[in-house]
């Protein structure tokens, strides 16, 4: 679910229920066990994530357990095979990604460091991860964990929130919004190949790639509006900063019913 607001900078503009504690079952007991289970399963995700960021992308379940400090049928208590360790690491990167992509975006800025704010936020978490971000982003066709969907959910999320965005504002300046979606899909997918590409071949900087992608959106943006008779200066924030809040329901980070060892 994707919501338009305006002017709201003191909102982060994300709206995640997979850090909330599942509605009560009305037995205490069941709860407890319950919420011991989603804590223990997400301690071995992030156990997961240190193991990707020491040894690479080939990951390992006998490497999580020992980085957990557990053996690895307390592991598989938790995570029916290594399938559903790739979907837990898909949801928590999205996490991961969203908590810096969406305030980012949602700053009240003006439009260049907005952008820019933007792309630092999604090339800072691929630099910090570029094992997660390699292990979920190139997970073979015949992947059947389901972290493929998660990726692929992601990048409908973020270029439909920038359908959203985009159009708010070309609405707003009375343009044609009919271009808003291919835009944004067009940014989306821009922006990840060449985070694909930065990360193979690191042939200049963070700062670099970002200000260069920054130039190219902001050249898109201002050729169009240019064309309209509309001169923006890109460092004075517009009269309205429309920002959007995202929604993401994780249904599938769910601890099995099987006691902790």
């Amino acid at each position: 679910m994707v919501r338009r607001v305006k002017n709201t900078p003191s909102h982060s503009g994300v709206e995640s229920t997979s850090s909330t504690a599942p509605p009560s079952t009305g037995d205490a007991r069941k709860d407890r066990w319950r919420n011991h289970r989603l804590a223990r399963r997400a301690e071995f995700v992030e156990a997961a994530i240190r193991v990707l960021d020491e040894h690479g992308h080939d990951l390992g379940m006998d490497d999580v357990a020992a980085a957990a400090g557990v053996t690895k049928p307390v592991l598989y208590r938790h995570f029916e095979d290594k399938a559903d360790l790739h979907t837990a690491l898909g949801h928590r990167g999205t996490e991961i990604l969203f908590e810096r992509l969406i305030p980012a975006i949602n700053a009240e800025l003006a439009p260049l460091p907005r952008i820019r704010q933007a792309l630092h936020a999604f090339f800072s978490v691929i630099e910090e991860h570029p094992n997660l971000y390699r292990l979920l982003a190139r997970l073979p066709a015949t992947d059947t964990s389901g972290a493929s969907d998660v990726v692929t959910e992601d990048k409908e999320l973020i270029a439909t929130t920038l359908t959203a965005l985009l159009g708010d504002y070309m609405r707003m300046f009375r343009l044609d919004s009919g271009a808003a979606e291919p835009w944004a899909y067009g940014i989306v997918g821009m922006v990840q190949n060449t985070g694909d590409w930065w990360l193979d071949k690191q042939t200049m900087g963070r700062d670099s790639v970002v200000e260069y992608l920054t130039q190219i959106i902001w050249a898109a943006i201002d050729g169009l509006t240019r064309s309209h008779g509309i001169v923006l200066d890109p460092n004075v924030p517009l009269e309205e900063n429309k920002v959007i809040h995202m929604s993401t329901t994780q249904s599938t980070d769910q601890a099995k019913e099987h006691e902790d060892g």
